[in-house]
C-alpha cells in the first residue's frame, strides 16, 4: 500500500469493516479544551447549540468562559468581536449554514475588516448531514468565507485532524473559518501524523520509480474516498498521487504546483458546491503558475435534499466511482 510513511496514517484506512469512524466535530471539542486548558483567554460563544457542534466539554469544564447566545447569529459574531477587543481570544459555534451563511455581513465587516481574533466554527457542513436537508445541508460556506480579506479557512478530513485544527488556531492572531461535519466519517490520520496549518500533505504516492498519472487533491472526509480511489486505480495500472489539501486559505501552493508538474493533471473532490471552494482555489493557483488540466468532484450547481448520508454522496456525484470517472477522464484529456 503506497501510503506514504511519514505520515504514520492509520494503518487500516483502507477497510471499511474495521477503520475507526466518528465525526469531526468531535475533534473540535477536543482541540478547544486543549486550547483552552493552556490559555485562560479562550471563551466559547453558541447559537444554541453547544452539544450538537461539541462545544459541550468545554462549557462543562469553563462554565465561566462560556456564553449561550441562543438563535442569534448576528449577535454570536458582534459579541464575539467585542470579547476580542479586549484580548480574549472567541470561538463561535453554530451550523455552518447559520454561522458563516446567516451572519455572513457581521463576519465580514466586524470580524474581518477589524482583523478581530475570532475563530468561527461551522458544524454540519456538506449534504452528508442527510435527513435534514437542503436548509440545513451548508455546501457554500468555503466560497462565501474564502474571499473575504483576512479570513482563513480550513477543512479537517477526520476527527484528529479536527482537533489539531481547533488547537492550532488559538495560536495565530486573527480569524479563521473551520468546517466540521455531523456524521461518521473514517479516522485517516493519527496523532502522530505530522501537521502544520497552511501546508498540504502527500498521504498516497504513486509507485516508486513511475510518474503520477494524476494527482488527486482532496479536503474534509472525502479524502478518504479519494485513497480508496486511488488504491482501485493503481490495481488498473495507474499511478496516482492523492494530497490532503485541508489548509485551503492559506493554501499551500508549492506543493499543489509541483504536483500538478509531476502528474500533468488534476481532479479535486470536496463534499461542497464545486464553484468557488477548495477546487476553485486550486484551479485559480494552477492557473497563475502550471495550467494543467482539471476535474472537479463535488456538487455541481444545485441544492442539497434528504438522505442518508452515504446515499447523498452517491446521489450527488462524489462516491469512489465518481473519482475514478473524473481520473480516467482528465487523463484522456492530458493526453488527447
Amino acid at each position: 500500500m503506497p501510503t506514504n510513511p511519514q505520515m504514520k496514517l492509520a494503518e487500516n484506512l483502507l477497510d471499511l469493516n474495521t477503520v475507526k469512524q466518528e465525526p469531526t466535530r468531535m475533534g473540535f471539542g477536543l482541540g478547544l479544551v486543549q486550547a483552552a486548558d493552556e490559555n485562560p483567554n479562550i471563551v466559547g460563544l453558541c447559537a444554541d447549540l453547544t452539544a450538537s457542534t461539541k462545544m459541550d466539554d468545554f462549557a462543562k469544564k469553563y462554565p465561566s468562559r462560556f456564553i449561550q447566545m441562543g438563535i442569534g447569529e448576528q449577535n454570536l459574531a458582534v459579541t464575539a468581536a467585542g470579547l476580542s477587543a479586549v484580548g480574549k481570544i472567541p470561538y463561535i459555534t453554530s451550523y455552518a449554514m447559520f454561522s458563516p451563511g446567516r451572519n455572513w455581513e457581521q463576519i465580514r465587516t466586524t470580524l474581518c475588516y477589524n482583523n478581530s481574533n475570532v475563530k468561527v466554527v461551522g458544524s454540519h457542513s456538506g449534504v452528508s448531514v442527510g435527513p435534514d436537508g437542503a436548509t440545513h445541508q451548508a455546501i457554500e460556506d468555503m466560497a462565501i468565507a474564502r474571499p473575504i480579506p483576512n479570513m482563513t479557512v480550513f477543512a479537517p478530513c477526520d476527527s484528529v485532524e479536527g482537533k489539531k485544527i481547533a488547537y492550532a488556531v488559538s495560536k495565530f492572531y486573527g480569524p479563521a473559518y473551520i468546517r466540521y461535519t455531523r456524521e461518521k466519517t473514517p479516522v485517516i490520520t493519527t496523532e502522530e501524523t505530522p501537521f502544520e496549518l497552511g501546508k498540504a500533505q502527500v498521504f498516497w504516492f504513486e509507485p516508486e520509480g513511475k510518474k503520477p498519472d494524476v494527482a488527486i487533491i482532496a479536503c474534509g472526509p472525502l479524502l478518504h474516498n479519494a485513497i480508496l480511489a486511488a488504491s482501485a486505480l493503481e490495481r488498473e495500472g495507474l499511478a496516482v498521487r492523492v494530497i490532503n489539501n485541508g489548509s485551503v486559505k492559506p493554501m499551500d501552493e508549492a506543493t499543489i504546483v509541483q504536483a500538478a508538474r509531476d502528474a500533468g493533471a488534476v481532479v479535486t473532490v470536496e463534499e461542497h458546491q464545486t464553484a468557488g471552494g477548495m477546487g476553485s482555489s486550486v484551479a485559480e493557483v494552477l492557473a497563475k503558475n502550471f495550467p494543467v488540466p482539471i476535474e472537479f468532484i463535488g456538487v455541481q450547481n444545485r441544492f442539497g435534499e434528504s438522505g442518508e448520508p452515504n446515499e447523498l454522496i452517491e446521489v450527488f456525484g462524489m462516491g469512489v466511482t465518481h473519482i475514478i470517472e473524473a481520473v480516467k477522464k482528465v487523463i484522456a484529456r492530458k493526453n488527447a
